[in-house]
């Protein structure tokens, strides 16, 4: 019987290595994303909720940028990186809307591909509309740590 060890070893780290030799050399393409929308609870404007956006990386997601919402509500948030494959930008709304706990209520959004520019400034916006931040949104998570 032949063991693979050894390649799997060397593979593992040659990923980690290229992922390091990236980060301190600024390899890849610079990249970018807008995204704009308006957060409400229960009809009102959701004022100083904090959104950021993150590529999702393999082991740890990198933060890209961060902003509060306006006191109507409203958002705009623009993001980039430099990466030599495309990016996997998310956003994450914290909000407190109808939640009395000492921590955050944290929801992601992916940002679809055709969003993504490649430079510095993204050439069109992805609009989430609005969204009323006392729905039920899937893998809502509550989070302490943002």
């Amino acid at each position: 019987m032949r063991s693979y060890h050894l390649p799997m070893q060397f593979l593992l780290f040659l990923a980690i290595f290229a992922s390091c030799i990236h980060g301190l050399l600024g390899v890849g393409r610079l990249q970018s994303v807008a995204v704009s929308g308006r957060l409400i609870c229960e009809g009102r404007p959701a004022a100083g909720v904090k959104v950021k956006m993150y590529e999702k990386e393999f082991f740890l997601d990198r933060k890209m940028a961060e902003v509060y919402t306006d006191t109507n509500g409203i958002f705009q948030i623009t993001g980039r990186k430099r990466e030599i494959s495309t990016i996997d930008p998310k956003l994450n709304v914290y909000h407190k809307c109808n939640y009395m706990g000492l921590c955050y209520k944290k929801f992601g959004i992916t940002i679809p591909n055709n969003y993504i520019t490649w430079g510095y400034s993204p050439e069109r916006t992805y609009d989430i509309g609005t969204l009323n931040l006392a729905n039920k949104y899937t893998g809502t998570t509550t989070d302490c740590l943002n």
